[in-house]
């Protein structure tokens, strides 16, 4: 295919090629996420001309959100579409289920970027650019979006150690210059119909907002991205303090109630949404996030404190801050038989038991020979002699003085051999089946998820 060659500040391949220098070493493995449309059909054929100037692998993903009836229709022309330009592509289909509160467009953005985070790249690279810029910033302003909200989308973000890094190459090219590619070169490309209604929100500024304030601010575009870096710096600020605060509120991994109270209230709420993030947890709105603030600082340190929101849920005890993610319920009557492995994974009690082998501790195994061995949760009544000179207790006593939290006992693996109780996590083994000093025993070790 021609390519034009324009002058450098409207030219998409020369924009591309210079954030490609500053942030791909030769080699890497590129991933282009293709929906079909106009931007990303345009990023791809640039990336096949830079792939010939910059040595880097270059593949595509295509997301089948399974929304529209046309989806089918838009993976095989992304198919089509790679393999003309001689690339892989891999298609994750989606099925997208409607969650109340929470919008169609946010579900399918955030599935759509969970898939990116598993493809084996080195970068996503997505063909967001000037206008979709200038269209967030309005959104969350008008859903009176907070300060992180309000920041410019970076050219590179970092989603996790193992992920790849998602890379905006066009950030500074205008929609109009992408379709100006486009026509120029010839290229083909689908339509969603749903960029047309205006019934979302976005379409509506992009269709019937936008085209007026061009008219008054032709460069408003690039006055909001200005904006928006100026508001970038200052979440940047934000986070360093959050980090600071962090740093003195942190006893292990979590958070100690009694630091936080010393805090300013704008604070605590700035400290909550950085640790949220770290915890890769989607926030939740400004209203939900000052009512977490205010529970938080008003709770017992003996109070057990439960809030969910979302996928989440923030639990108190013993003044330490707990973010969990949900989990399934437990299974009681599940129950999982050991015949001597190493390692025996649980997924019905979220975690995993380790056995190794450790002379004057553990089990005795020639005692485990009296009945089948077996893990499974509580399901209540048991009892247990941790020590050999002390009395066989409850369990449930035996727990209430641990510093396990509460909601951690029912999903704890217990080892079984017949009915009785050998091993319980965090307290130890049953003084019938320790094993004799100068012995070979076996040592569990629970890991949880």
């Amino acid at each position: 295919m021609a390519h034009s060659r324009k002058s450098k500040s409207n030219n998409p391949i020369s924009s591309a090629r210079e954030v490609l220098l500053a942030h791909i070493k030769p080699g890497d493995h590129l991933t282009i996420a293709l929906s079909g449309g106009v931007d990303s059909v345009v990023l791809l054929d640039i990336l096949i001309v830079l792939s010939k100037q910059i040595p880097f692998t270059l593949s595509a993903v295509h997301v089948n959100h399974g929304i529209s009836s046309n989806a089918n229709r838009w993976s095989r022309f992304c198919c089509d579409l790679c393999h003309a330009y001689g690339i892989s592509i891999y298609i994750a289909y989606l099925q997208i289920k409607k969650e109340t509160g929470v919008s169609l467009e946010a579900i399918a953005r955030e599935e759509r970027y969970r898939v990116f985070s598993h493809m084996p790249a080195d970068f996503i690279v997505v063909a967001q650019h000037l206008d979709d810029q200038a269209e967030t910033l309005l959104l969350q302003l008008f859903r009176g979006a907070g300060i992180r909200g309000l920041s410019a989308m970076p050219v590179l973000r970092k989603q996790s150690a193992i992920a790849p890094q998602i890379l905006r190459p066009l950030l500074e090219i205008s929609r109009h210059s992408i379709e100006d590619y486009a026509r120029h070169n010839k290229l083909r490309w689908t339509n969603d119909e749903s960029n047309d209604d205006t019934a979302f929100n976005r379409n509506f500024l992009r269709h019937d907002i936008l085209p007026i304030l061009r008219k008054r601010y032709p460069n408003y575009p690039n006055t909001l991205l200005r904006t928006s870096r100026h508001l970038s710096e200052a979440s940047q600020l934000l986070d360093e303090l959050a980090a600071m605060d962090s740093e003195n509120c942190l006893v292990g991994d979590m958070l100690q109630i009694d630091c936080v109270r010393k805090l300013s209230f704008a604070r605590v709420k700035n400290l909550l949404r950085y640790t949220l993030v770290q915890q890769g947890a989607m926030l939740p709105s400004a209203a939900k996030l000052e009512d977490i603030a205010n529970q938080l600082l008003s709770v017992n340190r003996d109070n057990q404190l439960h809030i969910t929101f979302g996928n989440y849920e923030i639990r108190c005890f013993k003044g330490a801050v707990y973010i969990l993610h949900k989990k399934s319920r437990i299974q009681c009557l599940d129950q999982y038989p050991w015949r001597g492995e190493t390692h025996l994974a649980l997924p019905h009690l979220n975690g995993a038991i380790h056995f190794t082998e450790v002379v004057n501790q553990g089990i005795d195994r020639q005692k485990l020979q009296t009945g089948s061995v077996t893990v499974r949760a509580r399901t209540g009544g048991e009892r247990f002699t941790p020590a050999c000179n002390r009395p066989r207790r409850s369990l449930k006593n035996l727990l209430q003085e641990t510093s396990i939290p509460p909601w951690q006992r029912s999903s704890m693996p217990l080892l079984f051999c017949g009915e009785y109780l050998v091993w319980v996590p965090g307290i130890g083994i049953d003084c019938e089946f320790q094993v004799k000093s100068g012995e070979m025993g076996i040592l569990p070790v629970w890991e949880p998820e």
